[in-house]
């Protein structure tokens, strides 16, 4: 029996496939430590006033590089209430992560 030949998509459908965006949403997930994060984040449903060490066991300043990354990749939205941050999930940057990955 014959394979079947694989179908390209088609111009139109590889217009709205960012893959730079993808790789670099995917590359912000590259760690098990930020996706354990991200989780925590999305479980939490409000904003997180607690720290970070208390969800992974890191040091703090390793724990501060894992949530710039997020950040940075606007995973994560950090603002500061007073003295302490708050950290919340961006919801629009994770459903374009969402919609970058159904397309492939």
């Amino acid at each position: 029996m014959k394979t079947p030949a694989c179908t390209s998509p088609s111009l139109k459908d590889s217009v709205d496939f960012n893959v730079e965006e993808l790789a670099m949403l995917c590359k912000a997930l590259g760690h098990p430590v930020r996706v354990q994060l991200l989780v925590h984040l999305n479980n939490h449903g409000t904003c997180f006033f607690g720290k970070f060490t208390d969800v992974v066991p890191l040091a703090a300043s390793t724990v501060s590089q894992h949530v710039t990354v997020l950040k940075e990749a606007g995973l994560i939205i950090g603002s500061p209430d007073e003295q302490r941050m708050c950290y919340c999930i961006n919801p629009k940057r994770l459903e374009l992560l969402k919609q970058l990955i159904n397309k492939l």
